[in-house]
């Protein structure tokens, strides 16, 4: 039976080898079109020189929950020369190609139909030719969330269904800081992500949705 949980509860969880320990979790990519996690960002630094690595969502073998450890099926040695990913900036399909490549696990994105979005609706800081979509949590916690010119609030929170790892709501911050309280958006809500801008901004029928909730 699936659970919503909040994704914040996960960090700093344990990441388990078939031959050892790999590290602890530092972040998660989404996809921002889709809403959907697709890779563990790992802290590695006690064993290799390198401070991170990725590792695909379809790599989990067991997530224990209450001792909070992610399982794998990766020995360290392919954890170790999986390819360099800067998880701080938006992913390219291109990077993310020689992930998956290297793992060898599907490219999930050949079955997928989902329009592109027009340049501009998402603030991509890439180079032409390049296709970023991945996302980084812990980079988006904070962004600024706007309605239309107002700014509501900010990302504090991700909460997800744990079977299918779909982001279903974003937990806002609203509120001064003598009346700050918390509230779930619905991420079909969000019209545009910009990482340039650091915000977040929600289709103008947000009120509407927000009347019809009451």
């Amino acid at each position: 039976m699936s659970m919503v949980r909040n994704l914040q509860y996960l960090y700093s969880a344990g990441v388990i080898a078939t031959d050892g320990t790999i590290g602890r979790v530092l972040d998660f990519l989404f996809d921002d079109r889709s809403w959907t996690i697709r890779y563990l960002v790992v802290d590695v630094r006690t064993w290799m020189v390198r401070h991170d690595v990725v590792i695909p969502i379809e790599a989990i073998h067991e997530l224990d929950w209450e001792k909070k450890n992610f399982h794998v099926r990766l020995t360290r040695v392919q954890v170790r020369e999986s390819p360099d990913l800067d998880a701080r900036r938006p992913v390219s399909r291109q990077q993310e190609m020689a992930v998956r490549n290297f793992y060898g696990w599907p490219k999930y994105w050949h079955d997928m139909e989902i329009d592109l979005p027009v340049r501009g609706k998402y603030d991509f800081p890439a180079a032409a030719g390049d296709d970023p979509h991945l996302r980084s949590t812990e980079a988006i916690a904070g962004y600024g969330v706007l309605e239309g010119n107002r700014e509501l609030g900010h990302v504090e929170s991700f909460v997800m269904d744990d079977s299918s790892w779909h982001i279903g709501y974003l937990g806002v911050r609203t509120g001064s800081w003598l009346d700050q309280h918390s509230i779930l958006v619905p991420t079909p809500w969000v019209k545009s992500i910009s990482w340039s801008g650091c915000r977040v901004s929600l289709h103008d029928t947000y009120k509407h949705h927000l009347a019809s909730a009451k």
